[in-house]
């Protein structure tokens, strides 16, 4: 049973700021309140009320609202016209769909003397003859009955026909009376053979609960709850009170059980990531398409491919030195990174057009690439002992010497002997990139650690 609290009265008010001593009007339809009760304490300044599609049975606790000029109590169980005299500034009352059978309780209404409008339509009365007749003579100030306005002939007429209307109207109204109390007590029958019913208990007790003995048992079970379903919808009833209220309920009970196994995934034991060794597991519960490369700058690009209209706080990622997890909607994502990243610097974005997330990893190892070395040649100057680097000239190619051979290489002509063959001499110095070159005096040691001439 929803009940008209203080709280709902204020976030009903957000356009006066959630002050509800001077509020004038307030809505609340569609909440499933089965009374109406503290309104007229809390709101005395109210001039419109909202009260249509609850279950509210009776006209209640309204009496000191002077002020209330509109009251909306359509698709209700109302069954009398009550309890509204002390509402002095009324003009206009919506019952339409109700159950009002009582058509004499209309004469209530005549001490509100700016009631205009009136709504019955919906209810059993409306198909009494000589429904509009008695309420047009009954309610001299009202102008609009069910949508259509009295004209002053139509009043006349009814004011000279009012006794023999009014003989015909509580004749039917007593009938009305007499079905109505056979149908409560048919309809207590009812409610009282569902709930003694072991089977129907069994098969709400499962449903609720979700629990079954063996495959064969939850899919009988489930046939007979389509069963049940299909036979409660299609099986003739009374458009009475009590009608609704077992519908309601009927869709409430649904309603929760539908609530209770969306809660179940949640109780289900947690999800295996990492292994009892320590070993990090690749999943992909959301079943995602990936790419992970790695560019110039020692960093790897993850490319995951989210779904493109899905919002950004629906994700949740996590960046570990050897793994990453993201999280997609309650669906974990995880993937082993071949190297070592850096969690602290990395970053991750989202594209506007096709919604994927990239995230940068910067490798542990360094931020920048080495380059390969590359050899280059080298001249030997024999009076200072010392290595100049030169390019080498376009079109020559020049032989390169491993160092570690300088030594062997430089051996082959022995120390402190004469060679039989005299150093090679030149007839006539020329110059080589401008520098001339001299000839090799006889005093000539050749030194070891210095490479041969190329």
């Amino acid at each position: 049973m929803v009940r008209i609290s203080e709280d709902l009265i204020r976030r009903r008010a957000e356009h006066n700021n959630g002050e509800i001593f001077s509020l004038e009007e307030v809505s609340l339809h569609q909440q499933d309140i089965e009374r109406i009760e503290h309104i007229d304490k809390w709101c005395r300044d109210l001039k419109i009320l909202y009260l249509q599609s609850n279950l509210i049975p009776k006209i209640e606790n309204v009496g000191r609202l002077k002020k209330l000029e509109y009251l909306n109590l359509a698709l209700n169980n109302i069954e009398v016209i009550e309890n509204l005299e002390g509402c002095e500034s009324l003009q206009k009352l919506d019952l339409t769909v109700n159950f009002v059978g009582k058509l004499s309780s209309v004469e209530s209404l005549k001490q509100n003397l700016h009631l205009r409008e009136l709504y019955l339509v919906g209810n059993p009365c409306a198909e009494f003859h000589g429904y509009r007749q008695y309420v047009v003579a009954c309610l001299p100030q009202l102008r609009w009955l069910d949508g259509k306005e009295i004209g002053r002939s139509e009043r006349i007429q009814a004011l000279q026909e009012l006794d023999a209307v009014r003989s015909r109207v509580l004749e039917q109204e007593a009938d009305y009376t007499e079905k109505r109390e056979e149908q409560k007590r048919s309809g207590l029958k009812e409610t009282t053979e569902k709930q003694e019913d072991p089977q129907i208990n069994q098969l709400l007790s499962e449903s609720q609960n979700g629990t079954h003995q063996n495959p064969e048992s939850s899919s009988k079970a489930h046939t007979d709850a389509e069963d049940k379903e299909k036979e409660f919808w299609e099986k003739p009833c009374p458009f009475t009170p009590e009608s609704r209220l077992e519908t309601h309920r009927h869709l409430e009970d649904k309603r929760r059980a539908k609530e209770k196994k969306r809660e179940k995934p949640k109780n289900k034991t947690l999800r295996t990531l990492i292994n009892a060794d320590g070993r990090v597991l690749n999943i992909n519960e959301p079943k995602l398409d990936f790419s992970l490369t790695e560019d110039e700058n020692n960093c790897m690009l993850l490319d995951l491919h989210v779904y493109r209209h899905m919002d950004t706080s629906l994700l949740d990622v996590d960046v570990q030195p050897t793994y990453v997890r993201v999280t997609v909607k309650e669906k974990v994502f995880q993937l082993v990174l071949p190297a070592e990243v850096k969690p602290d610097s990395s970053t991750a974005q989202r594209s506007q057009t096709t919604g994927h997330l990239l995230l940068f990893l910067p490798l542990a190892r360094g931020e920048i690439k080495p380059k390969k070395p590359t050899a280059r040649p080298t001249t030997v100057n024999s009076n200072q002992n010392t290595k100049n680097e030169t390019r080498p000239a376009p079109g020559r190619e020049l032989l390169e010497v491993d160092p570690g051979l300088a030594g062997s290489l430089a051996n082959i002509v022995p120390k402190g002997k004469e060679s039989s063959h005299k150093p090679l001499q030149l007839s006539q110095p020329h110059q080589r990139c401008g520098v001339e070159e001299r000839p090799v005096s006889k005093d000539f040691v050749d030194d070891p650690e210095v490479p041969p001439l190329m």
